[in-house]
């Protein structure tokens, strides 16, 4: 597939090298020719020159058969009217991926529609779970960390009671699997919890601090 990158930064270069090594036909686009540096020795996609909001930039970059987009300069504007001039000119852009750095930004990002990646909120998620309670490991986040799929160690004061038991009802916490001795199956919600039992679940902020209450009630 043809991808465009806009940025050659840390990220954009790094997701540059990462879709060269997949077998991509990869495009990096910066105005700064210096920044072309952050590019591995070994990388062997294009590179162009130019204002990303420049319209010879865009024909040098061959949008006309880009599949998609990802622009990761380090302003929030400015990948925000990027966005906007290619879903606007090149329709037949699949994909368009948006970085915001200012979590202020996202909203604006929502309202237009755009799929994006903050990596300043999905960072500070990630240290703020490993602080607060390293039991629960995050396995897969979903978006931004708006949904997320944990694994968490079932306490001794937990044994015996079941899967139905712990969950409480709660709507925003889904138990996706239970391995019990190295096998994986999926439980029922009378299935009886042992001290060793690993339960993943997939669930939202709230639905976390739920089941954290609901940890900490039986063994208080």
């Amino acid at each position: 597939m043809n991808f465009v990158v806009v940025g050659c930064g840390r990220v954009g270069s790094e997701l540059s090298y990462r879709l060269f090594q997949s077998g991509h036909h990869v495009i990096v686009v910066d105005s700064n020719k210096e920044s072309f540096n952050h590019l591995r020795e070994d990388f062997r996609g294009r590179t162009v020159e130019g204002e990303a909001l420049s319209q010879d930039t865009w024909q040098r970059a061959d949008m006309e058969h880009v599949d998609g987009i990802a622009v990761v300069t380090n302003s929030d504007t400015l990948n925000v009217v990027i966005a906007h001039l290619v879903r606007s000119h090149y329709p037949q852009v699949k994909q368009i991926l948006v970085r915001n750095y200012d979590p202020a930004m996202k909203e604006m990002l929502e309202t237009f529609g755009y799929q994006y990646i903050s990596s300043t909120s999905w960072g500070a998620e990630r240290l703020r779970e490993l602080l607060q309670d390293s039991a629960f490991g995050v396995v897969f986040s979903a978006g931004n960390g708006e949904v997320e799929i944990y694994e968490m160690f079932i306490p001794a004061a937990w044994s015996g009671a079941t899967v139905g038991a712990l969950l409480n009802n709660c709507a925003e916490v889904v138990c996706v699997a239970l391995t019990r001795g190295g096998r994986a199956q999926f439980p029922s919600a009378d299935l009886t919890l042992c001290s060793e039992d690993i339960l993943t679940v997939s669930a939202t902020l709230e639905g976390m601090k739920s089941l954290r209450a609901r940890l900490q009630e039986k063994e208080a």
